[in-house]
């Protein structure tokens, strides 16, 4: 059996940058064993697996541990896929995948993923967490992943996190985050527990981020950076009860998996 694979680095308009992610388009679904093996054997953050159907695509991702029901640069590179190497010449795409409906456009080569928006709550500081970020942040967060909250930009730079500490967190992953000195917003993402000790640029982790700062800066339209050593760039909007996440995408290599 052979699959085609594609790498392709989200949310950057430079190779190198953003973050890579894997995609395997199929013609139809392998056992998830096999997708889970055909990840941890990528050893990227995540691999994005999709499937054509009637009315749009099915999509999937696993990062080299687990499957995960929600991950917006896969989403970003497998959109990216279908429109620059499989000759898709629709405006949108409509992807079924294990969060629901999500919708991809491509405007100019900027592709805007339509989300759920998952605002966060607040939380209490536990020791846990200021012990594994080294530093206490001023207020904590919570939605799917804990939210800590700086004074400046160069806190989030600074960090040196103890992912040891952080993997035994009730959370998935730690998004730290602060206002940009250029741009409106910064952030990192931290995800041990799932076998990302951090992750270059994390689609899911604005879905928190974004209301969280449009109600915070009382602005809809964000620009925003994740400071990780590859950086990622991503043009933000709040819409209620959906988020809008848009940024630029990179292919790398195209390949062949053999089984």
């Amino acid at each position: 059996m052979n699959i085609p694979i594609y790498q392709v680095d989200a949310f950057t308009d430079k190779l190198f940058g953003g973050n890579p992610a894997a995609v395997c388009p199929l013609e139809e679904w392998l056992d998830a064993e096999l997708m889970q093996r055909i990840a941890a054997e990528n050893n990227l953050s995540e691999t994005g697996f999709f499937v054509k159907k009637e009315n749009g695509f099915e999509l999937r991702w696993f990062t080299p541990a687990v499957e995960v029901e929600l991950c917006g640069h896969g989403t970003l590179a497998s959109a990216h896929v279908i429109f620059n190497h499989l000759g898709y010449r629709e405006e949108q795409i409509v992807f079924s995948t294990p969060s629901g409906e999500l919708r991809v456009t491509n405007k100019k080569g900027l592709l805007t993923l339509d989300f759920p928006s998952t605002p966060p709550s607040p939380a209490e500081v536990k020791p846990e967490l200021i012990q594994g970020l080294g530093m206490r942040p001023i207020e904590v967060h919570k939605s799917r992943d804990y939210l800590a909250l700086y004074e400046r930009e160069d806190d989030i730079l600074s960090l040196e996190p103890n992912f040891e500490v952080l993997r035994k967190l009730d959370c998935l992953g730690v998004i730290v985050t602060a206002e940009g000195k250029n741009s409106d917003f910064v952030s990192r993402f931290f995800a041990p527990a799932v076998g990302i000790n951090e992750d270059p640029v994390t689609g899911s982790a604005h879905t928190t981020l974004i209301p969280f700062w449009a109600a915070r800066l009382n602005k809809k339209v964000l620009h925003a950076y994740q400071l990780s050593k590859r950086k990622g760039e991503l043009f933000c909007e709040d819409v209620g009860k959906r988020v809008k996440i848009g940024g630029h995408a990179v292919t790398f290599f195209k390949g062949e998996i053999t089984l």
